[in-house]
């Protein structure tokens, strides 16, 4: 199942969040290769993780992490902004309206129907907070997840060529899309909406990330 969880109540979910972060460290410098902090415990974390983003998780029937994605706003720092500006002509994104999606990672043997998950839970945040478009960085291995799951973002600018290739996207929502993400979820549109109801609250209880 899909769990909305802040930074600051990571806590309440220990064997979630450690999991989280050991396969964050697994996908992105075991797998990929890249330049990250990895902490004694063998957990990846950035700067970013201190700033009380948004964290959308699968969650397995263990009780162990199975995908993820982190959500700042645009309003506030972001990786795109401070690190990547010249994949979007040396400016920056800032609006309340787009959100930065960063840390897309699957635990070792998930497949698309968890990647098409966490997509569906996005498109709940779309909905929920007012959101039109996630601005995020991704890699070229990751182009032909976002289209196995019919989620293939906006171009906004690439650095590199093949496989070393560095790409920011821009995606958005609609009821199309999200039926197509929902199919090869296998999880109905319902349901999506329920997790997050069960998160957030009738009526939604929106909260700030720090920035």
């Amino acid at each position: 199942m899909i769990r909305y969880i802040y930074g600051d109540e990571l806590q309440r979910f220990p064997r979630l969040a450690c999991s989280m972060f050991l396969d964050r460290a697994a996908q992105f410098r075991d797998r990929q290769g890249w330049d990250v902090t990895v902490n004694e415990a063998g957990e990846e974390r950035d700067e970013y993780d201190a700033l009380n983003p948004l964290y959308v998780i699968w969650e397995r029937a263990d009780g162990t992490h199975g995908g993820s994605m982190r959500f700042l706003p645009t309003t506030g720092r972001t990786m795109v902004n401070e690190h990547f500006r010249g994949l979007i002509g040396g400016g920056s994104i800032e609006s309340p309206e787009i959100w930065e999606c960063t840390r897309f990672c699957l635990a070792p043997g998930a497949g698309p129907r968890i990647s098409a998950a966490l997509m569906l839970a996005g498109g709940e945040i779309m909905t929920g907070f007012g959101v039109k478009h996630f601005v995020g960085v991704f890699d070229a291995r990751m182009v032909r997840i976002y289209r196995l799951i019919g989620a293939a973002p906006e171009m906004l600018g690439t650095s590199g060529t093949g496989r070393e290739a560095i790409s920011v996207g821009l995606w958005h929502f609609s009821e199309r899309l999200q039926t197509k993400v929902a199919r090869t979820a296998n999880i109905s549109p319902d349901l999506a909406r329920a997790w997050f109801g069960r998160a957030f609250g009738p009526p939604l209880r929106r909260r700030e990330s720090a920035a």
